[in-house]
């Protein structure tokens, strides 16, 4: 009976997988299709009240809206907004000042930007809005989407300055320091080797290494230890934000000195205008609105408690769904990281000189190139919603630890994973499956601690192939409906990752 119910749980997932990666078909197709196959069978196999799946439907629609389509939005809105005033033409001759070699780019936006993009906001900023600049600086737009998505697996555990770790340890009763250590230890070589491939995805393999080592091993350096020293030190709130900023400064001097001249076919094409020096002034004009992110999200955040417990209050909690165990539903109307990034591109937009009415516009014209992508996110929380009301995700889960026994650390990154591939996040990993771990790694005699940072670290994992990450990035450069090309490339690191993942907490239990 229990592998019967896998089975059938597990049929939205394959379904996903077999539409995005098989079929070719676009992701708020597949997702749809996914909702209301997960419906039929929460409703006819697994006996769930029809109103109670209509309201597990409702709740994944309203948390999908509020806060990751606002964020999502709210990001390209940024990037829309700098393309129409100019101030993309300035960033990018900035970037080539630094560089005009496209592998030390992909270090210093996608890898530590992106880092610092989680760290701070999350939910998909980090892949909106560092692959957006990537292409419209000059790189191949699939694979800044792809090195983006690698590049986000390690930081997702401490994203949103540590939410996903806070979670984790509400729902366990485990230390969030405890968490932190174990999570920092797990993902290290992972977190060390990730700019490396990011560099070879850019640069078309191995070969890109070459004449760009030095500055790839500064940067992951840069990033690793920083990180590791914070999680230990301080927590999980902070590794990502002091991690990002080490690595974008140190990046930044390496380039400077191991890459002064770059190979040619690694370089972007820059168009120099003699007649035009870039002051310090229109430097700061061109970067204001993510200048105004980094200082908005960071004095909003815990990290400012006057700011941030003056306007956290500002807020509706409701539960929607109309079963036993329903999830509280907290609507942020201030401080949540969509509506913060909206101000910050507001004001951003009025230092460069854009009238409110071609915000209007802008702002019309992301949410008509996207609308795919909301649907898709809003399918995809809403059948994650009914999948764990329902119990198929505890019926995943249930027959991989009865398969796998004294082997489970293999698997705990993975059932993170299949978590995050569901949910498309690492804070909704945590509370759906982090008692789960815990619990089975005390039947087994493991650490609980380990076992919990595991599956918030395969989260992370997840988020590489998740549909709602895939949707994301496929946005981000406009490209709606290129998510099953997205899903095959990014497929085969997702298997490396979690392989080297499951060794990993093995070999820590021993």
């Amino acid at each position: 009976m229990l592998f019967l119910k896998f089975l059938m749980a597990i049929l939205p997932i394959l379904w996903l997988i077999i539409a995005l990666s098989g079929l070719k078909m676009s992701g708020y197709k597949a997702c749809s299709i996914a909702l209301i196959l997960t419906m039929v069978l929460a409703i006819f196999f697994w006996k769930l009240n029809v109103v109670y799946t209509v309201t597990g439907i409702l709740e994944g629609i309203l948390n999908a809206l509020w806060p990751i389509c606002l964020v999502i939005i709210a990001a390209l809105f940024t990037y829309n907004l700098i393309l129409r005033t100019g101030a993309m033409d300035s960033i990018k001759k900035m970037l080539a000042g630094v560089s005009s070699d496209k592998r030390v780019l992909i270090l210093i936006i996608g890898w530590g930007f992106g880092s610092f993009m989680e760290g701070m906001a999350g939910f998909g900023t980090a892949v909106a809005i560092p692959a957006s600049m990537l292409a419209g600086v000059g790189l191949n737009p699939f694979a800044a989407v792809l090195a983006c998505l690698v590049a986000n697996t390690t930081p997702t555990a401490f994203g949103s300055v540590g939410i996903p770790i806070v979670t984790l340890s509400a729902v366990t009763g485990i230390g969030a320091n405890t968490l932190a250590v174990n999570t920092v230890i797990i993902e290290g070589i992972l977190c060390f080797i990730s700019p490396f491939i990011m560099v070879c995805i850019i640069g078309g393999g191995i070969k890109a290494l070459k004449g760009a080592f030095a500055v790839t091993l500064i940067s992951a350096l840069s990033f690793t230890v920083p990180a590791y020293i914070t999680a230990m030190v301080l927590g999980g709130e902070l590794p990502d934000i002091v991690g990002s900023i080490c690595c974008m400064i140190c990046t930044i001097i390496g380039a400077k000195i191991f890459n002064k001249k770059p190979q040619p076919e690694y370089c972007i094409e820059v168009k120099h205008k003699q007649e035009e020096t870039l002051s310090f002034g229109k430097a700061v004009q061109a970067w204001c609105p993510f200048i105004l992110i980094f200082f908005m999200l960071m004095f909003t955040s815990t990290l400012c408690p006057p700011i941030h417990n003056l306007i956290s209050g500002f807020k509706t909690s409701v539960c929607v769904y109309a079963g036993q165990g329903g999830n509280i539903l907290t609507f942020s109307w201030i401080n949540t990281p969509g509506i913060i990034i909206f101000v910050a591109a507001i004001i951003g937009g009025l230092i460069q000189g854009a009238k409110i009415s071609l915000m209007f516009d802008v702002l019309l014209d992301t949410l008509k190139a996207n609308w795919k992508t909301i649907v898709t996110i809003c399918a995809v929380m809403s059948t994650a919603k009914v999948m764990s009301y329902s119990g198929m995700i505890s019926d995943i889960a249930s027959l991989l630890v009865v398969v796998t026994g004294g082997a489970y650390p293999l698997i705990s990154p993975l059932i993170g994973a299949i978590g995050a591939f569901v949910t498309g996040s690492g804070t909704s990993t945590s509370v759906l499956f982090g008692g789960l771990q815990v619990q089975t790694a005390e039947k087994l005699g493991l650490s609980g601690a380990w076992m919990a940072a595991a599956n918030v670290f395969g989260a992370g994992i997840g988020k590489m192939i998740c549909p709602q990450s895939i949707a994301i990035g496929a946005s981000a450069i406009n490209k709606s409906g290129s998510e099953s090309k997205i899903l095959r490339s990014a497929f085969k690191y997702f298997v490396c990752y979690v392989v080297i993942a499951g060794i990993i907490c093995f070999l820590g239990t021993l």
